[in-house]
This record gives C-alpha cells, sequence and structure tokens, in this order.
C-alpha cells in the first residue's frame, strides 16, 4: 500500500501541465491524449458506411497533412449533371486533440454528408503542443488551397465551386474562421475560388477581459473558465495571450469576410456561447450598415453544453443542429434586388399605404411581418422554431436610400422548437 501510494504521487509529480479531459504533459515532455476516439478506415464501398464511400488523400507530403474525404453515393447518382455542394470540414478538439480519421469525427462527417448531399473534406491538420499554432492555421489554409485546385477525381467529377463552404466546431470553428478570412484577403492571386459561406458550431473565440456570463461557472459545464484560459497560451507554445487578437477578431477583419452567409451554432449551457454570439453580432452589423448584402444566421440549442452533438448525435436537439446546418448548406441563392427606386411608384393595390400605416401605428415600428425579433444577451424566452430578417425599428430606415442599406444584411434567428 506504501509504495502504491509513493507511485501515484511520483506520477502526479512529473504532470507538467493538466487539461483535462484532453491531455497531460508531463515533465519528460510526454504528451498524454486523453480524449481519443479509435481511428476508423476509409471505404469506397457505400454500403460499409451508410451510403457515403470515403477515401483518404495526403494533402502534402513534406507535412503530413491530409484529408478524408465523404461522398454520399445516392446524392451523387440523383445529381446527374448537377454538382453537389463542397464542404471544407475542420476538426474540434483544443487544437490538441482528435482527428479527422477518428471514430467521432468520421461519424458526424458522414452523417453531414448524407444529410446535405454534399461531397466533405474533413481536413488532418497538426496538433498543439508538438506543431503550436500557427500551424493549424497553415495546414488548413494548405488542404483549402489543395481543395480549391480541383485535382483530385472526387471533386472534379461530383463538387461545385460555386458551393463552397468552410465549417468545423470548437477549435476547427476558430481555423474555419480564421481559414475564411485568409479566403477573403487572398484577392483570387493563390485560392481562385470564392466561399459561398461559413458553418461553425460551438466556435472557440475568447479574451483578456472577461465577459458577464464568464463571470461564474457553475460547476458543471464542459469548458470551466479557468480551463479556458489556460488553453490559448499552452496551444500557442506560450508566444501568445488571451489578449491575441486571434481570439477576440477585430472589426476590421470581420468586415473583410467576402463569404456571403455565416452560420454560428451556440449551446445555451457552453462557456463560449456569448462569444459565438458576440462574432456573429459583429458580422450582421457590417452587413446593415454597408449593404453589402451578408445573411447572418445564429442557431442555440437550448439546454445543451459544448460539443453535445458529437457524443449524443441521436439527440433531438442534436437533429434539429444536422437540419439547420444542412438547410443553410442547401439554401437556395435569394433573388436579386435591384433597389429602390428614385422615383415614387403608383400602388395600385394600396399595399405600401397599409404597411405604412401598420408600422406607423406600432409603438415599436416593427412591422406585422417580422413576427417576432430576439436581440442576443436579452432575456431568455422560447420562441420556438424562427427564422427571419430582424427588421430595424427606426421609421426613417424604411423610407429613401436608407432603405437598401436597412435590408441589405439581414441577420436570421434559429432556436429548437420544444
Amino acid at each position: 500500500m506504501h509504495a502504491s501510494k509513493n507511485f501515484v504521487e511520483d506520477a502526479v509529480a512529473e504532470v507538467d501541465f493538466d487539461f483535462s479531459p484532453f491531455l497531460k504533459r508531463y515533465k519528460d515532455g510526454r504528451i498524454e491524449r486523453l480524449l481519443r476516439s479509435p481511428p476508423l478506415p476509409a471505404s469506397e464501398n457505400p454500403r460499409a458506411n451508410r451510403g457515403v464511400a470515403t477515401r483518404d488523400v495526403v494533402i502534402d507530403h513534406s507535412t503530413g497533412v491530409s484529408a478524408r474525404l465523404f461522398l454520399p453515393s445516392r446524392a451523387a447518382k440523383a445529381a446527374g449533371s448537377k454538382r453537389l455542394p463542397l464542404v471544407v470540414y475542420i476538426h474540434g478538439g483544443s487544437f490538441c486533440t482528435e482527428s479527422a480519421f477518428c471514430r467521432t469525427y468520421h461519424g458526424y462527417a458522414t452523417s453531414l454528408a448524407a444529410s446535405a448531399g454534399a461531397l466533405v473534406v474533413s481536413v488532418e491538420y497538426r496538433l498543439a503542443p508538438e506543431h503550436p499554432i500557427p500551424t493549424a492555421y497553415d495546414d488548413a489554409w494548405s488542404a483549402l488551397k489543395w481543395v480549391a485546385s480541383f485535382a483530385d477525381p472526387w471533386l472534379a467529377d461530383y463538387a461545385d465551386p460555386a458551393r463552397m463552404f468552410l465549417a468545423g466546431d470548437s477549435a476547427g470553428g476558430n481555423i474555419a474562421y480564421h481559414t475564411a478570412v485568409r479566403a477573403s484577403q487572398d484577392d483570387g492571386l493563390e485560392l481562385g475560388v470564392d466561399i459561398e459561406g461559413m458553418a461553425i458550431v460551438h466556435p472557440y473565440f475568447w479574451g483578456a477581459e472577461r465577459l458577464p456570463s464568464e463571470e461564474v461557472w457553475d460547476g458543471a459545464a464542459v469548458f470551466p473558465v479557468y480551463g479556458v484560459d489556460w488553453l490559448w497560451p499552452f496551444v500557442t507554445a506560450g508566444q501568445a495571450s488571451n489578449d491575441d487578437p486571434r481570439l477576440n477578431p477585430p472589426e476590421e477583419e470581420i468586415a473583410s469576410l467576402t463569404c456571403r452567409r455565416v452560420l454560428v451554432a451556440v449551446a445555451e449551457k457552453d462557456t463560449l456561447r456569448e462569444r459565438g454570439c458576440r462574432l456573429l453580432d459583429r458580422f450582421s452589423d457590417y452587413n446593415a450598415r454597408t449593404a453589402t448584402g451578408g445573411e447572418a444566421t445564429l442557431v442555440e440549442s437550448e439546454g445543451e453544453d459544448h460539443g453535445f452533438h458529437l457524443y449524443s448525435p441521436l439527440r433531438a436537439t442534436s437533429r434539429r443542429l444536422m437540419e439547420n446546418i444542412v438547410r443553410f448548406i442547401n439554401q437556395p441563392p435569394k433573388p436579386m434586388i435591384l433597389g429602390v427606386p428614385r422615383r415614387p411608384f403608383m400602388d395600385v393595390f394600396d399595399y405600401g399605404m397599409n404597411m405604412k400605416r401598420r408600422c406607423s401605428d406600432s409603438t415599436t415600428t416593427t412591422c406585422s411581418m417580422a413576427y417576432a425579433t430576439s436581440k442576443i444577451g436579452g432575456p431568455k424566452k422560447n420562441y420556438g422554431l424562427f427564422s427571419g430578417a430582424v427588421w430595424p425599428t427606426n421609421k426613417q430606415a424604411y423610407k429613401g436610400p436608407a432603405a437598401a442599406a436597412a435590408f441589405a444584411g439581414t441577420r436570421h434567428l434559429i432556436k429548437n422548437m420544444w
């Protein structure tokens, strides 16, 4: 008993950094990854994987960056001469665990490909601390450039270059965001394609100053606040702190995004929830100010915590989250709005005057067409399933040239239906 006690104490003393339940680093340099799901092999036989064929490719032999491709056979056959949406997916795991080839992310990418009828490229990037940030950013960029070349036969035969999406969860959401920023600033010189949309689930963003919701940890959330504080210095090998703009993106960076649509999914009990909401608000506000026509969608899973959809994929909230992501990917382009006429027009059916009276009679100046709106961070309320434009509350916004700016950038809110 005494010898066993000494052994345990010696083992504890060897731990240099304890980031449970993800990993531990020992003083001798050893890394013990605690969160690991077993790897699964790829198979080009779709019957072996719920109707989705899979294949592994090496993108860069010098770095080992690779990817697993997921091709839904039924969607590919039904598409005929049409092509499938293309989703470049970046897995989570706090920058330091998990893999595109593990059971967890193999299963999720399979479901995404089958549900959305999309060709999914799941990126295998190098992990910290052996390969600290910005290695993961560089690896994701290499993967996106490879995808944009369409040199792979599956990409060349099935993928639609006009419907390319970046997606990821947790740390992968952070990497996907920075990859989208880099693609936006590329000006087509290196990449040569446009990103249609970005969908990030429970994205990892943070900051040196705590937001109100981050002041208290209830003891049950997956990510304790102090654990989030530790993560970034660890995965950057001590080269950056939590005031790093890569954690709290500046306004001008968000404004540089050229993807037309952005979806951010958050979970009510997630420590990172408010950061994801703030990022989406800033994207939406920029689009409204500049009339760039971007669309922002928030999906909030009530009663859930970080990453719940990965480990309980059959749960009702997980299915609803997947449905919203699938709808986002397959959303048809909106009709083009040519602008507001400069000259008065004849309102034959008196529709405009009726709308004007409804707006002016309302104490909130919100038109009856808007149904309901919710501001992030406001009082908690379950609105059911809702997706609609948040209309401006300024009466002048409905008149003259300002109307074009008011409605160009719409923001949507989708909450769970209980």
